[in-house]
């Protein structure tokens, strides 16, 4: 069984995969002073309830975009899991090409999302990812990944405009009912639903226009589900996207 850690700035997802099938996944808030011994802890308990057993792991993958996490994910996996991870970004040869500037600037995230739509969806893609930002990553049809546009995520947005302006409440993310808001919340509310409702709608538009060819656009991360709903530009919501290009990673590099 594969051990696939998808680190990121908000959350931090463990999952199992048995051959090329999600046995199982957890999640947790992403926390840079957590030690090994706490996930592991942690980990290892959540494995036991569904009869899986830190021996049955024979590998380990890693997509951090956490410098600070990355040394007790690396104990995790050795002293927990007897595994020496393979790390996405430290010369890990994905397969796929990554045509921008400087490739090494790339999340790691994005570049399994991208590893992950080319094998999953036909033709070029659009993968938007709602995670602490909100990316757009376009990968063409020959599964090259070809650069993107990274927006503020939601939860940033709401934060700040709590923090900056002292009257506005915090206020949770909620399709409104109607456009024009009746109060504060409530145009809060529409502000920032219908805004990136827009913001989608208008960077796949351009994105489209400027690639010159027809573009699948697949949603994944936490609140894909939630805009999923409201804009017919999104074709495909897949909610594994990112693991799954950690297992089809951790597979091409074990057949080089």
């Amino acid at each position: 069984m594969l051990l696939a850690i998808d680190s990121g700035n908000t959350n931090i997802v463990f999952a199992v995969f048995d051959g090329d099938t999600c046995r199982q996944q957890w999640r947790s808030s992403s926390d840079p002073q957590r030690t090994a011994d706490e996930y592991a802890v942690w980990l290892t308990q959540l494995m036991a309830l569904e009869g899986i057993k830190p021996a049955d792991m024979t590998g380990a993958i890693i997509a951090n975009v956490v410098p600070a996490a990355h040394h007790g994910l690396l104990t995790l996996c050795r002293r927990y899991f007897n595994c020496e991870p393979l790390v996405v970004g430290e010369g890990l040869d994905l397969g796929i090409g990554i045509l921008v500037d400087n490739p090494e600037e790339v999340g790691a995230d994005r570049l399994v999302n991208a590893l992950a739509a080319a094998e999953r969806y036909e033709g070029p893609v659009i993968v938007i990812d709602f995670g602490t930002a909100t990316t757009f990553d376009v990968v063409d049809a020959k599964g090259n990944y070809c650069g993107g546009v990274i927006a503020p995520g939601i939860n940033l947005s709401l934060e700040a405009l709590h923090t900056a302006a002292a009257k506005l409440p915090r206020i949770a993310v909620k399709k409104p009912q109607q456009v024009i808001g009746k109060g504060t919340v409530a145009a809060m509310r529409s502000g920032i639903y219908w805004g990136y409702v827009g913001l989608i709608e208008g960077l796949v538009s351009r994105i489209k226009a400027e690639f010159g060819k027809p573009l699948t656009v697949v949603a994944t991360g936490g609140l894909a589900p939630v805009f999923g709903e409201a804009t017919k530009v999104i074709d495909h919501q897949d909610p594994e996207l990112t693991l799954r290009g950690l297992m089809l990673a951790y597979r091409n590099a074990k057949r080089t």
